[in-house]
């Protein structure tokens, strides 16, 4: 059995990010991040290429709705209302990437954290992927099932004129990055067949460090080339995260 390699030094959430970036990367890890990591390129390549070449002409749509006396506010709304969008993309494209890739980004957590606790790798093939599939597919459905409400709330406040246009792409961007940071921590949780709410709550007992992760990842997301690697990467940090802070706790309930 190799040796535990648990995390002693305080790290913050955004240093989990970075941290996932050379797990992704090292031996015995890489084998597991190339089928995410194909179908975020294949995904977001597609997409967000298409959506970046739209983007002007639907904020000058939305701009013109505007009463004409409120035209010399265009200049300072196009940058929020850019930011807005492109945080909706995003999180839209990656929530569909995530859908596809989740049987692999839990095989990607499992064996990331086998490796990080010294524990024996799990001995699962494409037989235990497909026999967990409708609960891995369940699992998503919840956390769809959380978003969307607020979502929608979020989505009428941009409408709002003034206070949507202004106040509604930071909280956007902060719900965002708190669901980037449920999406990817939750692979780790429910490879333990930890439940929902259970999670989400641990989350925000360390709102900050999630906030934080999620940010990055959230940025990272928005950025085009970025955007093509993050999902494995934000795996390995969410996993990191999970073995440094979660899991013993979590385990230790659970006896």
């Amino acid at each position: 059995m190799s040796k535990a390699t648990y995390n002693t030094t305080p790290i913050g959430g955004a240093g989990y990010f970075f941290r996932g970036v050379s797990l992704a990367m090292q031996p015995g890890t890489r084998r597991f991040v190339i089928i995410p990591l194909l179908i975020n390129i294949l995904l977001f390549g597609a997409a967000f290429g298409y959506a970046l070449t739209q983007l002007d002409d639907w904020i000058n749509g939305w701009l013109s709705s505007l009463p004409g006396w409120l035209d010399w506010l265009s200049y300072l709304l196009w940058p929020l209302l850019a930011i807005a969008l492109l945080v909706i993309l995003s999180y839209f494209f990656s929530t569909i990437a995530n859908w596809i890739a989740a049987p692999f980004n839990g095989l990607l957590a499992e064996h990331l954290e086998a490796k990080l606790t010294g524990e024996a790798p799990p001995d699962a093939g494409i037989a235990a992927i497909i026999k967990d599939l409708p609960r891995i597919l369940h699992r998503e459905w919840v956390k769809l099932k959380y978003y969307l409400p607020k979502a929608l709330g979020l989505l009428i406040l941009l409408w709002i004129p003034m206070v949507g246009q202004t106040l509604g792409p930071v909280l956007w961007f902060l719900f965002s990055a708190w669901m980037m940071t449920i999406q990817y921590v939750d692979y780790p949780f429910d490879n333990h067949k930890i439940p929902f709410n259970t999670m989400r709550d641990a989350l925000k007992e360390r709102r900050g460090k999630s906030l934080s992760f999620g940010s990055l990842v959230m940025l990272c997301t928005m950025t085009p080339i970025l955007n093509l690697f993050v999902m494995p990467v934000a795996v390995c940090g969410a996993t990191a995260m999970w073995v440094d802070h979660y899991r013993q706790p979590m385990l230790n309930r659970r006896q």
